[in-house]
């Protein structure tokens, strides 16, 4: 009988069985599709030794005038602009305390102070910088007291915590997104309180890291966000998420359902100055304090806030209403007939979930139905026209425009806008959303990686709090394939040359680089495979006798002295038994002049009705691309 050539059909399909999905690829992790052929995907490497507090949902990139490069990062914790390698924490204040408002209070051989502060507003992790402060006496120097330092514990609404360290810049001294401090006891002369000088300068109340859903009274924990206010089942979001755009090369950011704050790129100093309110600019009037998220828009240079407070009730946010600014006028947005400022209401859903921009428009996104937002001119500047009822997206961060396409996730379907809404039909849907963690669902997000035509969204499995598996759509192929790999933010080419991810260690990483995972040193393998479905002589109903495998492939770019990757054959008798026989054989590359070679052939010896391949490698420095392996087999008897 002829060699018989494997060719499967590009992507991974998981929405039938195996053996019906014969001629296709079943399963597979850190494999991506090239013109129809699989290879491993790109490595990453560390992006400076330097980390960051928190877990980052939100990157930025945008340049300055002077061609700097700067990313924005949000984290739970913080929200920080990296400019090379170095993070600059631009946290905004939300209260200084006047001088003397602020008092300490020390206990020998303990670390641990009591902070005194009327309405301090604060919650447990919170940060807050200290001025003004004299020594207690002995240890606890004015030098310890006036830096920057984490809550830990709220006693009550005058008092908490704080443990009292060595001078450092907290920033400084993280590792693996956790600072690690050297404390100072107190000693017995510490009876002083600071002195009649002290100014508190308290950040921005941090939020939570994991989506908390409860019933009853008080969906939080005590001392956090939700602590004290009635909640019921699916309706409470604390997850701490920051939206951010670049007005020219100034960066206006804000809170999700929280504040809007502006921080101004230019001068010397700028990077080292935090964000301040958006109704603190000067000449600000009417300015929202509260919004779901903003945007500029690209074209008319609007600044729009979503799910805002209105202008005549400033602090009460309306989920459902869209106010914009005068135009190239960030601070003007109350409405006068000599300004384009103004606002939008829509009237389906309960609140606005998203908005994304394209270039032609912008999509509004509320909890059950998707709206098309375009400028118009005066005198009603914007308007805005219902293109879908009853569809759904699974989070703010899980869409994503590319060109003037518009990708989401929905609850349990893929969509896509192109002047119109439609599912998109997803050969692995069953497998990403049969194992779910949809009480963390708000962590899911999108990445675009246009260097190969790909949309990820990053997800939690059923037993995982945290983002570990991924599913990407490529949308010139129209293919899918997933894998497992926790990233927490993502950020695309362009700005940077290559994509740039965040990480649960605290890290950022830029993608696409090397073979081999950078998050250890040194770099660690990156195990990747793909198997295919079985393969049967006539209808499966012959034995076949399978005695050699000649591969195809290339290792084009590997750094490996002899990189080389492992061949599984495996046949089964059964679509529902198991895998009875299976042989493993490694193809070696040899020479790269004047062709590159690698192993010939292999032999081996299986039998069954029905064989599959598997491709693996979990060495460093090895890259590898398949291309149509052939296997000698014949009809052949049982034993």
């Amino acid at each position: 009988m002829p060699l018989q050539k494997l060719q499967f059909r590009p992507g991974i399909h998981k929405e039938t069985t195996s053996f019906t999905n014969e001629g296709g690829w079943f399963d597979c992790d850190k494999v991506r599709f090239r013109s129809g052929l699989p290879e491993k995907i790109g490595g990453w490497t560390k992006l400076g030794n330097n980390s960051f507090l928190g877990s980052a949902r939100s990157l930025h990139p945008w340049s300055s005038l002077n061609l700097d490069n700067f990313l924005g990062l949000g984290t739970d914790s913080k929200y920080y602009i990296a400019s090379g390698q170095t993070y600059y924490d631009i946290t905004p204040i939300r209260e200084t305390t006047a001088a003397g408002d602020v008092t300490f209070s020390a206990s020998s051989g303990t670390s641990v102070l009591t902070v005194t502060d009327s309405s301090h507003g604060a919650a447990a992790g919170d940060f807050v910088t200290y001025t003004g402060a004299t020594s207690l006496g002995g240890s606890i120097t004015a030098e310890v007291l006036n830096q920057e330092y984490r809550i830990e514990t709220v006693l009550d609404s005058a008092s908490y915590t704080i443990k009292a360290r060595a001078v450092a810049d907290l920033s400084s001294i993280t590792v693996d997104g956790q600072y690690t401090p050297t404390f100072i006891n107190a000693a017995a002369g510490d009876t002083g309180n600071g002195g009649s000088a002290v100014v508190g300068a308290y950040q921005v109340n941090v939020g939570l890291d994991t989506t908390v859903l409860g019933t009853g009274w008080g969906a939080g924990t005590w001392g956090t966000v939700g602590w004290g206010l009635a909640a019921s089942l699916g309706v409470e979001n604390l997850l701490r998420i920051w939206t951010q755009d670049n007005f020219g090369q100034d960066l206006i950011y804000n809170v999700e359902d929280g504040g809007i704050f502006y921080w101004d790129a230019s001068g010397g100093s700028a990077l080292s100055t935090r964000g301040v309110a958006l109704s603190d600019l000067s000449g600000s009037s009417g300015a929202p304090t509260i919004a779901r998220k903003v945007i500029v828009s690209d074209v008319d240079r609007h600044v729009i806030a979503f799910g805002s407070d209105p202008v005549d009730n400033i602090g009460t946010q309306d989920p459902l209403l869209i106010r914009f600014s005068d135009q190239e006028n960030p601070a003007d947005w109350t409405p006068t007939a000599t300004n384009t400022a103004g606002d939008l209401r829509l009237g389906s859903g309960s609140r606005i979930v998203t908005a994304v921009e394209t270039r032609q428009q912008m999509l509004v996104f509320t909890d059950v139905s998707v709206h098309a937002m375009q400028y118009v001119g005066p005198p009603f500047t914007f308007g805005i026209n219902m293109i879908s009822e009853n569809t759904t997206v699974q989070s703010g961060s899980s869409v994503l425009a590319i060109d003037d396409s518009v990708y989401w996730m929905g609850k349990n379907e893929f969509y896509a806008y192109n002047g119109g809404i439609q599912k998109l039909p997803c050969s692995v849907r069953d497998y990403v959303f049969s194992d779910f963690n949809f009480s963390q669902s708000e962590k899911v997000f999108a990445a675009s990686n246009t260097a190969f035509s790909e949309i990820w969204w990053f997800y939690p499995s059923k037993d995982s709090q945290d983002l570990n598996r991924y599913v990407v759509f490529n949308y010139v192929q129209n293919i899918w394939y997933v894998g497992t790999l926790s990233r927490t933010a993502w950020t695309d080419r362009g700005v940077n040359d290559l994509p740039i991810a965040a990480s649960n260690d605290g890290y950022l990483y830029t993608h696409e680089n090397g073979f081999d995972d950078g998050s250890t040193n040194p770099p660690s393998p990156i195990n990747s495979y793909i198997e295919s479905s079985q393969v049967d002589i006539g209808e499966g109903d012959r034995f076949l006798f399978v005695n050699r495998l000649i591969p195809d492939l290339t290792f084009r770019n590997s750094t490996a002295i002899e990189p080389a990757v492992d061949f599984t054959l495996k046949t089964r008798n059964a679509p529902g038994g198991a895998y009875l026989q299976e042989n493993l054989k490694p193809v070696e590359k040899s020479t790269s002049v004047p062709v590159e070679q690698f192993t010939e052939d292999v032999h081996v010896r299986l039998r069954g009705r029905s064989v599959a391949i598997k491709i693996e490698n979990n060495t460093t420095g090895v890259g590898w691309r398949l291309g149509s392996p052939r296997i000698d087999i014949r009809p052949d008897g049982r034993r």
